[in-house]
């Protein structure tokens, strides 16, 4: 009864597989909402607020409290923003940026800031603020 020989198993099993993209599917949500967090900033109120789009592809310039600018999470001073700015619109098709600047910053200092950005080259801009609570 042992004469019978072994074939080759000729399927591939995906359980493990499976169980690995199952875990990995909970690390990234679990996570996600993390990353998408950005910069802490003391946005003003207002009543008429837009929801601000979710797109990785457009720039968002945020401005703290401490004067402190970051393109994204990277920080840039105000003499090397427009510099800094010309050098990324070079790999964007969008020329598009979303200015956060902290409620406590000087109107002043802002329109510095405006200015590098216009500087750049940047023809559209928005401004992010928070909905006023009536």
């Amino acid at each position: 009864m042992q004469n019978r020989t072994r074939g080759l198993i000729s399927h591939i099993n995906v359980v493990p597989f499976v169980d690995v993209m199952l875990v990995l599917l909970v690390i990234f949500m679990i996570t996600a909402p993390m990353m998408s967090q950005g910069v802490k900033v003391d946005l003003p109120k207002t009543k008429t607020v837009h929801t601000l789009p979710q797109e990785s592809e457009k720039l968002v310039l945020n401005v703290k409290k401490d004067r402190t600018i970051l393109l994204d999470e990277y920080e840039v001073k105000i003499g090397e923003l427009e510099k800094y700015l010309k050098k990324v619109l070079k790999d964007k098709q969008d020329d598009f940026l979303y200015l956060r600047a902290d409620n406590e910053v000087p109107h002043g200092f802002v329109v510095k800031v405006m200015t590098a950005v216009k500087s750049a080259g940047i023809k559209r801009m928005g401004i992010v603020a928070e909905k006023a609570n009536d």
